[in-house]
C-alpha cells in the first residue's frame, strides 16, 4: 500500500546548511607583507625543489631510501633504530606549532603552510592567464566562447605542468631524482612512482587550484583547535574599530580622526557600530560577498541600522571592502578575528595603500593583540609562553644530544628459537646464536669480536707486570672511577679492581678485608700480622690494623 505524504519547504529563504561554496576572486595587493610573502613562497618552494638535486658525500643529500630502510638529510643517516628521533621530531614539531600560535598567532599559515605556499603559486599562473579580480569573476560569469577556452585551457595546462613537476619531485626525495629523471622519456617508471606522481599531482592540482580556502577552513585541524592557545595578548591581524568606526565613503580632504577633534571612540561604541554594520552590511560590503564565521542570531529587526553620519563623524574606514577583495579566505576582518583569517597581511597592504591614498596615517589593520587595540597593555611573556618554550628547548637539546651522541655500531645477539639447546657429537650441551652487526657510519669498518667471560678479570692468561700502586691513589683514581668495577671474593674475603676496557686488573687489601684478617688473627691468637710495604700506605691501613686487633665485632661481607 503506497501512500503520498506531502513535504513542505521549511527553509524559503534559501539558507541551506548545504549551499554550494561560492568562489574567492583575491585582488592583487602590493605591500611590504606581499613582498615578504613572496619571498617565503620562492624560498621555500626553491628547497623543495631544489634539495633532490643536491649532492652529499657522492649520494643524494636528501634521500628516504625505503628499500635500503635508511633516511639520508645531508650529513645525517637515520635507520630504523633511530625511529625515537624521527617521533621526537613529530612532538617538536608539534610544540614548536604550539609556542608560535601562542605567541604570534597563525603565521605559519599565513607565510609557511604548504597549502598557502601551493594556493599562493596557482594564483599567479591564474592572474597571468585570465587577469585580474574584474577579468575573472567576468571570464566566468559569461559564456564558452574561444577566448574563454583558451584562457581556462592555459591556466589548466600551467596547473597541471607545475603539478606534475610537483609529484615528480616528491617522489625524487624517496628515489634518486636522476635516476627517476633519466628513466623519464624512454617511460621505465616503475607502477608505484608512476602512481604517486600522478597521485601528489593529482592532490597539488585539486588543493591548490580548486580547493584552495576550503582546505583551510573545512579540512585542516590546525584552524579548529587554534582558539585553545590564543589569548587576548596573542598577535593577530586586527582591525582597530576605535579609529574606523563609523565606516563609510568622504571625499579626500577630511583629515583623520587622529588630527580631528572627534578623536577615538569609546571601545563600547565602536564595537555597537561593528555589531550593526555586521548585521545591516552596506551595499558595498554585500557587492564584496564576505564569507566569515561572524553571524548574527535573531531577527534583524531587533538591532537598528546605522544612521547616515556626517563626514566629521566618520571614522577613517572608508567602506571601499579592499581588504575583502584582497582576503585569500574571502572574510571582511572588519568584524573581529575569524578562524579563516591565515594572517597572511594582504589586507594590511591593501589598507595601508588605502590609507595613503587618503591621507591618513597606516594602522587601521595592523598586526597588534586584542589588548592592544582596547588600548590596554599587551604582556609578551606570560605562562604559556614560558611553558612552551622550556618544554621545545629541552626536546630539540634531546633531540640534539641523542643524535649527535648516537652509537655508529649497533650489534644484536639473536638466539635460535628452533631449538632450546643442542648436543653436539662428543656429548656437549651447546646453543646456538646469531650476532649480527650494523656499521651506520658511512665508511668501511673492521670489528674485532671477542669473547669474555663473566669472570671479571679472573682466570685470565697474564699479559705483563703491572708493578705496585699505592693505597691512596686507588682510592683517588680507581674505586668509583669510570670503567673500573670493585669485586669481592668471598672465599679468600678480599676486594679487586677490574677494568673490562682497559684490561687492567689490580688486586690489593682495603680497611674491610684487612679487618676481617685482624680478627682472624686475634680470634687464633696468632703472633701477628705481616704485610708488604709500608711504604704504600699512608697511615690509613695501619690504624684500620691497629683497631681492628682490639676490636670484638667482625665488619659484615659485602
Amino acid at each position: 500500500m503506497s501512500k503520498r505524504i506531502p513535504l513542505d519547504v521549511v527553509d524559503d529563504q534559501g539558507n541551506s546548511f548545504y549551499v554550494s561554496e561560492r568562489k574567492v576572486y583575491p585582488r592583487d595587493v602590493s605591500g611590504r607583507f606581499n613582498r615578504l610573502r613572496v619571498a617565503a613562497v620562492v624560498w621555500l618552494l626553491g628547497m623543495y625543489y631544489l634539495f633532490p638535486w643536491l649532492s652529499w658525500d657522492g649520494r643524494q643529500a636528501v634521500l628516504f631510501d625505503l628499500p635500503a630502510r635508511k633516511f639520508y638529510i645531508f650529513g645525517l643517516v637515520f635507520w630504523p633504530q633511530d625511529f625515537l628521533f624521527l617521533a621526537l621530531l613529530l612532538i617538536i614539531a608539534a610544540m614548536t606549532l604550539f609556542f608560535s600560535t601562542a605567541l604570534s598567532g597563525r603565521l605559519w599559515c599565513g607565510y609557511a603552510c604548504p597549502q598557502t605556499v601551493w594556493t599562493e603559486t596557482f594564483l599567479w599562473m591564474e592572474r597571468w592567464t585570465e587577469g585580474d579580480r574584474s577579468r575573472r569573476m567576468k571570464l566566468d560569469a559569461g559564456p564558452w566562447n574561444g577566448e574563454k577556452v583558451l584562457r581556462k585551457g592555459s591556466k589548466h595546462l600551467l596547473w597541471l605542468l607545475f603539478a606534475l613537476w610537483t609529484g615528480f619531485t616528491f617522489v625524487g626525495f624517496f628515489t634518486p631524482i636522476k635516476d627517476l629523471g633519466a628513466r623519464l622519456l624512454p617511460f621505465a617508471w616503475g607502477g608505484w612512482e608512476t602512481f604517486w606522481v600522478l597521485f601528489y599531482a593529482l592532490a597539488t592540482w585539486g588543493n591548490a587550484g580548486v580547493l584552495r580556502e576550503q582546505v583551510c577552513k573545512y579540512m585542516c585541524p590546525y584552524a579548529r583547535f587554534q582558539s585553545a592557545m590564543f589569548d587576548r595578548n596573542t598577535l593577530l591581524i586586527a582591525y582597530d574599530p576605535m579609529r574606523g568606526e563609523p565606516r563609510g565613503p568622504r571625499k579626500r580632504g577630511l583629515g583623520s580622526v587622529l588630527e580631528r577633534a572627534r578623536g577615538l571612540l569609546i571601545p563600547t561604541v565602536a564595537y555597537d557600530y561593528v555589531f550593526r554594520a555586521g548585521r545591516h552590511p552596506s551595499a558595498a560590503t554585500q557587492a564584496a560577498h564576505a564569507k566569515g564565521t561572524i553571524t548574527w542570531d535573531g531577527d534583524l529587526a531587533e538591532v537598528a541600522p546605522l544612521p547616515k553620519f556626517a563626514p566629521e563623524e566618520l571614522g577613517d574606514c572608508i567602506d571601499c571592502t579592499i581588504c575583502v577583495q584582497v582576503c585569500p579566505t574571502g572574510i571582511d576582518i572588519r568584524n573581529g578575528l575569524q578562524y579563516e583569517c591565515i594572517a597572511c597581511g594582504a589586507c594590511i597592504d591593501a589598507c595601508d595603500e588605502v590609507m595613503d591614498k587618503m591621507g591618513y596615517p597606516h594602522g587601521l589593520i595592523r598586526y597588534s593583540t586584542q589588548n592592544a587595540i582596547d588600548g590596554k597593555p599587551t604582556r609578551v611573556l606570560r605562562p604559556r609562553i614560558f611553558v612552551y618554550g622550556l618544554l621545545l628547548l629541552g626536546l630539540c637539546g634531546a633531540w640534539a644530544w641523542g643524535v649527535t651522541h648516537r652509537s655508529e655500531l649497533i650489534a644484536e645477539v639473536l638466539r635460535d628459537r628452533n631449538a632450546l639447546y643442542r648436543q653436539s657429537a662428543d656429548g656437549s650441551i651447546a646453543n646456538d646464536y646469531t650476532l649480527k652487526l650494523i656499521n651506520k657510519s658511512q665508511e668501511t669498518r673492521r670489528y674485532r669480536i671477542t669473547l669474555e667471560p663473566a669472570d671479571a678479570g679472573l682466570y685470565r692468561r697474564f699479559g705483563s707486570e703491572g708493578g705496585f700502586i699505592d693505597w691512596g691513589e686507588i682510592v683517588r683514581s680507581r674505586l668509583g672511577a669510570p670503567g673500573w668495577e670493585r669485586h669481592w671474593d668471598a672465599q679468600a674475603q678480599v676486594p679487586w679492581l677490574w677494568n673490562p676496557a682497559t684490561r687492567q686488573l689490580i688486586t690489593y687489601d682495603d680497611p674491610q678485608s684487612l679487618a676481617i684478617k685482624a680478627d682472624y688473627v686475634r680470634r687464633n691468637r696468632l703472633g701477628g700480622i705481616m704485610y708488604w710495604e709500608h711504604r704504600l700506605d699512608d697511615g690509613q691501613l695501619l690504624e684500620v690494623l691497629h683497631k681492628a686487633l682490639h676490636a670484638r665485632s667482625v665488619p659484615a661481607e659485602p
